[in-house]
């Protein structure tokens, strides 16, 4: 029975022993770092070690000698909002920042964090970080600009990180995140400066923009005026088609008429159809000398707007080409109105012709056949007014008074006003000589030639004579009979 119970007293010291050595080996979570103080052996540098970090892993604790605890590696988020901060310019600057920083797991930094953050809580070891943190802050803002911290905010970073670190790891901490939320300053200096920076990278902006509808306008117009050309190619074409055509028609419609009227009208018809003819052509010629001068215009406009191009000067540029384009419109619609104008005066002037020369046939026609007599009918239905012509030209020539200083003439005839009359009577062409020369005689009633006259007053003398002779032979007769 003794024997027994010595052999269960055995039993549980054993495995109470068992249970107590096993409660002894502690492992590492993954977020804590496993701290074990008491006897752990020497350093590297030959003296006591003052603790054992293990990270990851685990050990055992011996019984009496060693003890442990655990650091939290939960990331600690800090706020540090510095205000007036002096910089290297001398402006304070106000830096709202927050940092991010833990127990570090590096071996060596881990040693310190065992030496002087165990057995502190995460209130304690944020303080402590916080002033930490100020120092270095204000450390690296006094050896930077103003246009350095705010425009160049990476170097701004890697300094206060690489400060704050160095002094965290002292203390077994490493810096996880630095987030500077805003920047500002009393005097102003970093509003001007975002003004500054906001303004220019609006112009640079608007130039941009500028710059591509530029660009978009350029080639806007450059197809426009290719289009232009292209267009007004087709149309030359298309009018010198029909300037052929109408030339054909006009060919075929003269052989025509030649076949059908007389050598006085063919000739006349093809006078007046070349006439014609050199007038489109004409026409022609100045619409393309003004087409290819509007191209030279345009085109020089063009390489000046392009070479002395400002983003300034654009809009009135644009303008100008605008304004350029209606006065070249303008002018191709007036030469296209000036030509048809002066094409339906060509057709009038034919269509005219035409009529007379037809008219003229029917009077040869109505004449018999006889080109003069039809000539003379014409001028006899037109005497009546060459008459009254000739009648208006002296009929309102008024002379309100005269005076004469006559010589009565050096042959002592005829005085010079009597002559001076007559020779202005005589400048009025006689009716006789105008009949003529239309090759027709005066009607009797108007008067008789002056070779008739002379003859019929010879005649009328001689009856006279005869008339005398007979009387005095017949006085003479009854003297001898009485």
């Amino acid at each position: 029975m003794e024997n027994l119970i010595l052999i269960v007293v055995i039993v549980l010291l054993v495995f109470g022993t068992l249970i107590a050595l096993l409660s002894r080996y502690k492992k590492c979570p993954s977020d804590k770092i496993l701290v074990i103080f008491g006897k752990v052996g020497k350093s590297n540098k030959g003296g006591a070690r003052s603790a054992k970090c293990i990270h990851g892993g685990a050990s055992f604790i011996w019984p009496v000698i060693q003890s442990y605890e655990f650091l939290d590696l939960t990331p600690i988020s800090i706020e540090v909002n510095l205000t007036n901060a002096l910089s290297r310019q001398n402006i304070r600057i106000d830096v709202p920042s927050r940092f991010t920083v833990g127990i570090s797991t590096e071996q060596g930094i881990m040693q310190n964090a065992a030496e002087r953050l165990l057995g502190l809580g995460l209130t304690e070891i944020q303080e402590l970080a916080k002033d930490i943190i100020f120092g270095q802050l204000r450390l690296v803002v006094a050896t930077m600009d103003i246009e350095e911290i705010n425009t160049d905010r990476d170097k701004f970073l890697d300094a206060v990180s690489s400060n704050v670190e160095t002094e965290l790891k002292k203390i077994g901490l490493r810096l996880i995140n630095v987030n500077v939320t805003d920047i500002n300053d009393e005097s102003g200096y970093i509003d001007a400066l975002g003004k500054e920076a906001a303004a220019k990278a609006i112009n640079d902006a608007r130039k941009s923009v500028a710059e591509k509808n530029r660009d978009g306008a350029i080639g806007e117009a450059n197809a426009q005026k290719d289009e232009r050309v292209s267009v007004a190619g087709a149309n030359a074409t298309a009018v010198e088609g029909e300037n052929e055509a109408k030339v054909t028609v006009a060919n075929s419609e003269a052989l025509r008429r030649e076949k059908e009227a007389e050598a006085l009208r063919i000739a006349t018809a093809a006078e007046k159809v070349q006439a014609a003819n050199a007038l489109a052509e004409a026409y022609q010629a100045e619409e393309e000398a003004e087409k290819t001068r509007a191209a030279k215009e345009r085109a020089t406009k063009e390489a000046d707007i392009i070479v002395a191009a400002e983003i300034s000067k654009q809009k009135a540029e644009i303008e100008a080409e605008a304004q350029a384009e209606q006065i070249r419109r303008k002018a191709k619609g007036e030469a296209d109105a000036i030509f048809a104008k002066m094409e339906a005066q060509a057709r009038g002037i034919e269509e005219m012709l035409g009529k007379q020369a037809k008219g003229f046939k029917d009077i040869i026609d109505a004449s018999g056949g006889d080109a003069k007599d039809a000539v003379r009918m014409m001028i006899a239905d037109k005497m009546e007014e060459l008459v009254k012509t000739q009648v208006d030209a002296v009929k309102n020539l008024k002379i309100d008074k005269v005076t004469v200083w006559d010589s009565m003439g050096n042959d002592g005839k005829s005085p010079s006003t009597a002559k001076f009359l007559s020779g202005m009577m005589k400048s009025i062409p006689p009716m006789q000589d105008m009949f003529d020369m239309a090759g027709m005689e005066l009607p009797k009633y108007l008067g008789k030639d002056k070779t008739e006259i002379k003859e019929t007053v010879k005649e009328n003398a001689v009856e006279e004579n005869v008339v005398e002779k007979d009387i005095v032979e017949k006085d003479k007769d009854i003297v001898d009979n009485e």
